[in-house]
């Protein structure tokens, strides 16, 4: 039987349903009936830095190769029968797939034959099929999107940031792994994971739009594989707190130098809350959105441009980093501008109104947000996966102090933690 809840915001008076299934899969429902389209995720929380593991009451510690959920979710689209794409072709669904640093996700978007298009995702992401034959023709397509990223400017400022920062953990490889790596990429590791991760226990389906519980209900219990609950360990090395390097630069085919300036935390295997992750996001919307004295500063003095100017909080199992970028001509002292303005916050604390500012167009960009049945979906997912609400998070907006706000600087934005990577011009 499945057990329905009705999920409601009394603030924003919308709602949705959350569905524990019997197979073990949690699904999300979120009706738009005012929209013509919908989309739909259907995800495992499994991404590129969970290469090593073991299920609870396991002794030994799987560990597998780099880059193999990227390469994984890449071969889940083959089967004996075909290809899931041209399926899609015949509803007229748009359907994708991404690898991040935690999830794997599968996706559509249609405007008809909804429940058509969710039977094809059900079905082809509980159906996997891997020869030694198919893996290996993949390595070369793989090989080659690899070789591409290493000469991508923006692929290489992050990634050459994050191998300042990281001493052990695998967030600073890249999502698709390397050449080597793949290249030990086997049917046998492949189903290692697949299995592994692939347990509709560790996986969730978001649904957004013009659809009905009922239906979709209908459709998951014909297709669902019921599947053993089973709990996944994750296992990394210990990440110290302090950074290997403070700088590094690399020339590549760039008009303008690219930046990206990191602050990492400390970060255990359990996600920060949805109350944590609002109040970091309104301190940051604080520090360096466009209404701040900080950006207005950058931006008359040329040393930034509006359009690549950016700000995020990059946080995961085992890691966690506030992290600057853009373009300038002078990303040295952008870096000294961004720190002396976080010191001039812990010294002065919070203006009343800034804060009321950057809480309110941060509670009201994610409620418009609501508008979009993509942005729902993927919210939906990526929110479960962190163990946090979407309605909890967008409370905790709501509802968050600035001396709560203050408090996270306490933990964040750690000059003597911070790495700058730089990306310039080649001469």
């Amino acid at each position: 039987m499945n057990l329905i809840k009705e999920v409601k915001s009394a603030r924003i008076g919308d709602h949705y349903y959350e569905v524990q299934h019997p197979s073990g899969l949690k699904i999300l429902v979120y009706p738009k009936n005012d929209n013509n389209s919908t989309y739909a995720v259907f995800g495992t929380r499994y991404g590129s830095v969970d290469m090593a593991f073991h299920l609870k009451g396991e002794q030994e510690i799987h560990r597998v190769p780099a880059g193999i959920a990227h390469y994984l979710e890449h071969k889940l689209f083959e089967s004996e029968d075909g290809d899931a794409f041209a399926r899609y072709a015949k509803t007229g669904a748009a359907a994708n797939a991404y690898t991040s640093f935690n999830n794997t996700c599968y996706l559509f978007s249609t405007t008809d034959q909804v429940y058509e298009s969710l039977e094809i995702l059900l079905d082809f992401v509980q159906s996997p099929f891997f020869t030694e034959q198919t893996v290996q023709k993949e390595q070369g397509i793989i090989g080659q999107e690899i070789r591409m990223y290493d000469d991508d400017p923006q692929w290489r400022v992050m990634f050459n940031l994050l191998e300042c920062l990281y001493h052990t953990h695998p967030v600073k490889i890249d999502i698709a792994g390397t050449v080597e790596s793949i290249a030990q990429i086997t049917p046998e590791y492949l189903y290692l994971c697949y299995n592994t991760f692939y347990n509709l226990h560790n996986m969730v389906l978001c649904i957004a739009g013009n659809v009905d519980v009922n239906r979709v209900l209908e459709v998951c219990d014909r297709l669902l594989k019921p599947s053993k609950e089973q709990t996944v360990n994750r296992v990394f090395d210990e990440e110290p707190v302090e950074i290997i390097k403070p700088r590094v630069e690399q020339k590549l085919s760039v008009a303008s130098p690219l930046f990206e300036l990191g602050f990492k935390e400390k970060a255990g295997n359990e996600r920060v809350s949805a109350k944590e992750l609002a109040e970091t996001e309104i301190l940051l919307e604080v520090l360096a959105s466009e209404s701040s004295p900080l950006f207005r500063r950058l931006l008359d003095a040329g040393l930034i441009n509006e359009a690549s100017f950016g700000y995020e909080y990059f946080e995961g199992p085992g890691y966690a980093a506030v992290i600057f970028s853009g373009e300038s001509k002078d990303p040295d002292r952008v870096a000294e501008e961004i720190k002396q303005e976080v010191a001039s916050l812990r010294k002065n604390g919070i203006d009343p109104l800034a804060f009321e500012r950057a809480r309110k167009s941060l509670y009201g960009h994610n409620v418009a947000a609501l508008n979009s049945v993509d942005n729902i979906a993927n919210s939906m997912a990526a929110l479960s996966f962190a163990n946090r609400e979407l309605f909890d998070y967008l409370e905790a907006l709501a509802e968050a102090t600035a001396e709560e706000v203050l408090r996270r600087l306490e933990t964040q934005l750690i000059a003597s933690q911070s790495a700058l990577s730089v990306v310039y011009p080649i001469a």
